[in-house]
């Protein structure tokens, strides 16, 4: 698991390197080209480092072991960081709006052949930052994933854009493509902040998990109530789940079967914490263990 968190830290410190980079080069190609779709995308960027960044150094916090202050561990402070990441990106893109959408109203003729050499760097750069940041599991580098192929696609847009401009004298297409870019985003952004959000609330991480973690123990043999099962997320990625059942249990042999059917019942999610409380119908007693 630690091994997991570490290859994390190292993709999303791949993807702030390479963002940090070509976002001082997209600044000076938007200035030397006047182009504002590819000013927005810098300022865009510019707001990806600062987010990335910090989502770098939070998931770097995250690795530490728990102790008697964070007992779950620090695992959240990469939710943290996809919170920030969320929130910067979209301060910078109502910024954005209101610069480009007055360039509709007066559009200035941009520099086509630099912005199709931009935009060749530009799906490269993210391209590669993308293909980095592949396969992670945690909701930080799911955004960041996210945030990475909207730039390949904004890119591969302002490509085209160019190219258009090369043959016909359409300047507002700059601005244009800049708003319907920034709003494309933001659409994304809202739905993954929303998500991070319930994450924060103690919500259910995944869409059905409750009422499939409920038909499978109620599959369970010996298991004749189930109550009080609460599931949530430390991270989008390290599940935790605590639940109640009652049975007719006789004997401490029988309840070492249950809690093992139980425990077998709950491997195929992989919650990373797993706690499980069995009640004795008759009211004699109850036993609590930690299922590890």
């Amino acid at each position: 698991m630690t091994h997991n968190h570490s290859n994390s830290s190292n993709k999303i410190g791949w993807a702030f390197l390479l963002n940090f980079s070509f976002t001082i080069i997209e600044f000076i190609g938007g200035w030397l080209t006047n182009s504002t779709a590819i000013m927005a995308d810098a300022v865009h960027d510019l707001g990806d480092s600062v987010s990335i960044g910090s989502a770098w150094c939070l998931n770097k916090l995250g690795e530490r072991e728990a102790d008697e202050n964070f007992t779950y561990g620090y695992k959240r402070l990469s939710l943290l960081g996809a919170f920030i990441n969320g929130a910067v990106l979209i301060l910078g893109s109502i910024w954005v709006l209101s610069e480009a959408i007055p360039r509709v109203l007066d559009p200035v003729v941009p520099n086509t052949e630099g912005m199709i050499l931009l935009a060749i760097l530009g799906v490269a750069v993210n391209g590669f930052a993308v293909y980095k940041l592949q396969g992670g599991n945690t909701l930080n580098e799911r955004v960041l994933n996210w945030h990475l192929l909207e730039d390949v696609l904004g890119w591969v847009a302002v490509l085209i854009i160019a190219i258009v401009m090369q043959f016909v004298d359409w300047p507002i297409l700059d601005p244009l493509l800049s708003i319907g870019f920034t709003l494309f985003i933001m659409f994304n952004v809202i739905r993954n902040l929303l998500a991070t959000l319930k994450l924060f609330l103690q919500g259910v991480p995944e869409k059905n998990l409750y009422k499939q973690v409920l038909d499978e123990l109620r599959s369970v043999d010996r298991v004749e109530y189930i109550h009080d099962l609460k599931i949530w997320s430390l991270d989008g990625e390290h599940n935790v789940i605590t639940i109640r059942v009652g049975s007719a249990l006789k004997t401490v042999e029988e309840y070492k079967l249950l809690k093992l059917d139980i425990y077998d019942s709950l491997a195929m999610f992989e919650f990373s914490y797993s706690t499980v409380e069995i009640e004795f119908i008759d009211g004699h007693s109850t036993i609590n263990e930690k299922v590890t």
